[in-house]
């Protein structure tokens, strides 16, 4: 796992959202622990936890605010490993549409989770360990296009 401004990174199964199911089934992320440290964010800045959407197949990230007086941070959680990300605007698919953390991110660190960095979710896949993508991930990620980090992590493919 990575941590903010360390650009380490590894895959792990079921990073893209996609298995078969004669592998077994996937992990998922402590939703729990997000709802706590999206309130712990909350605090910090004095807002409140906007609307939550629980993920579900194919989208492999679950979407959440925080509204503070400068407005909403829409905050992604990936659905299987503690990997959070920060967007815009709320969608169903980001390729490198992300922003850089707020600095109220680390009560998801001190939560356990991950806070990618926008430089993170930016690595192309090619500077990248992809050694545990199987061969069905890849034609995915090629017939989507998709080059970066975030865009293999946070996706609607099916």
């Amino acid at each position: 796992m990575t941590n903010e401004g360390n650009m380490d990174f590894a895959l792990l199964r079921g990073a893209t959202g996609y298995f078969v199911p004669a592998d077994g089934p996937l992990p998922d992320t402590d939703l729990r622990a997000f709802r706590s440290a999206l309130f712990a964010a909350a605090r910090v800045v004095g807002g409140q936890v906007g609307e939550m959407e629980v993920q579900t197949y194919p989208r492999t990230f679950h979407t959440a605010s925080v509204v503070d007086r400068t407005g909403e941070s829409v905050v992604l959680c990936h659905g299987h490993h503690p990997w959070i990300a920060f967007a815009q605007e709320r969608r169903n698919w980001y390729a490198e549409e992300f922003l850089h953390p707020p600095s109220w991110a680390s009560s998801f660190t001190e939560a356990g989770f991950a806070v990618l960095s926008y430089e993170q979710l930016a690595t192309p896949l090619s500077s990248m360990d992809t050694s545990v993508l199987t061969r069905g991930e890849w034609r995915r990620i090629r017939s989507y296009g998709i080059a970066t980090l975030g865009g293999v992590l946070f996706n609607s493919w099916d």
